[in-house]
C-alpha cells in the first residue's frame, strides 16, 4: 500500500489554482470552439447559398441573352441585388472575428460602429497591446448583444495605474460568463452591481 501523500496548504492551493487556471483555458476553448461553429452554420446558410444561387442564376442568365434580353437584365439585376447582401453578410462576419476599425480607428470607433445606440466615451492616453484592446472591445460588445437595441446605455474606457478600466451602464440582464473569463484570462478583474458592469485590465 501507498503512503499517503502529506499536501500543505501551500501546495493545496496551488492545485486549487492549477485546476481554476485549466476551467478558465477549457471555458474560453469551448467558446472559441461555440463561436467557430456559429460562423460556419452562419456563412453556410447565408453568403454561400447565396452564391450557389448566384452561379444557378448566371447559367440562365447566359441562356436568355439572346433569347429574351429583358428578362435577362432583370436577373443580372436582381443578381446585383443578391452580390451586395453576400457582401455585406461575409463582412459582418468578418468584423465579428476581428474588426478592422480596431487597427484602423482604435477602440473609440470599433465600440461607436458596433454599438451606435449606446453612449461611448473613451480616454486613453497612450497606444494599447492589441490583444487588450480586443479584448475590452469583445467584452463591451458582448455584454450589450443580447439587450434590446433601444435600451439605453453608456461605456466608458479609461486608463487606470498599471492597466485599463471599462464601465458598462445598463439595466438589462445579460449573461457575462464569457465577459469574465475574457477578463480573468488576462489577469484582469470584473465586477457586476446593481445596473453596473465594471472591469479592469492590467497593461504588460
Amino acid at each position: 500500500m501507498l503512503p499517503e501523500l502529506d499536501v500543505g496548504p501551500a501546495m493545496a492551493d496551488n492545485f486549487g489554482m492549477r485546476d481554476e487556471a485549466n476551467e478558465l483555458a477549457a471555458r474560453l476553448v469551448l467558446a472559441a470552439d461555440s463561436d467557430r461553429r456559429c460562423i460556419e452554420r452562419e456563412l453556410h446558410d447565408g453568403p454561400q447559398q447565396e452564391l450557389v444561387a448566384l452561379s444557378v442564376n448566371l447559367q440562365l442568365a447566359r441562356r436568355l441573352i439572346h433569347s429574351d434580353p429583358a428578362a435577362a437584365a432583370a436577373l443580372i439585376d436582381e443578381m446585383r441585388r443578391d452580390v451586395q447582401k453576400a457582401l455585406d453578410a461575409t463582412r459582418d462576419l468578418a468584423h465579428r472575428i476581428y474588426p478592422p476599425l480596431l487597427d484602423a480607428g482604435g477602440l473609440a470607433a470599433g465600440l461607436r460602429t458596433a454599438l451606435p445606440n449606446a453612449e461611448v466615451r473613451v480616454s486613453l492616453e497612450a497606444a494599447c497591446p492589441p490583444e487588450v484592446v480586443a479584448t475590452i472591445y469583445f467584452c463591451v460588445v458582448e455584454a450589450l448583444e443580447a439587450i434590446d437595441p433601444t435600451e439605453k446605455a453608456s461605456v466608458a474606457v479609461s486608463a487606470a495605474e498599471g492597466g485599463l478600466e471599462f464601465e458598462i451602464v445598463t439595466a438589462a440582464e445579460t449573461n457575462l460568463t464569457r465577459v469574465r473569463d475574457r477578463v480573468e484570462a488576462l489577469g484582469g478583474t470584473l465586477s457586476v452591481g446593481d445596473a453596473r458592469i465594471a472591469g479592469s485590465l492590467p497593461l504588460p
